[in-house]
């Protein structure tokens, strides 16, 4: 762990690889009878979780369900799929800038 910024970076991007698992799942399962949506709370988990731990992974409340007891909402599962991937995009930019910011330091100090 090089610092508490990449630290919590790095918690961050598992915690959206996890969530991508999930929704993907959860694509993959639209037409699957019985089938109920799984996803985690991600500000509680990245807020309260510690470093390492496995998410807990919940089922939301409110989602309808089919007659077949399924309850995944496609519009729902590509909205988090969107939001996700900006996510993702964010945290790897400041992770990527976070790295840079050390590679000058090492360079500059090796002169």
């Amino acid at each position: 762990m090089l610092d508490p910024v990449n630290a919590n970076l790095e918690h961050y991007l598992d915690l959206l690889s996890t969530r991508q698992k999930l929704v993907t799942s959860n694509i993959a399962n639209a037409s699957t009878p019985g089938y109920r949506t799984r996803d985690l709370d991600f500000h509680f988990e990245f807020i309260t979780q510690a470093e390492g731990g496995q998410p807990n992974i919940i089922e939301p409340e409110g989602l309808a369900g089919r007659n077949d007891g399924n309850n995944v909402s496609m519009d729902r599962e590509a909205r988090l799929l969107a939001e996700n991937t900006m996510r993702f995009n964010f945290a790897s930019n400041l992770m990527r800038g976070q790295l840079k910011m050390i590679r000058s330091a090492i360079q500059e100090g090796g002169r």
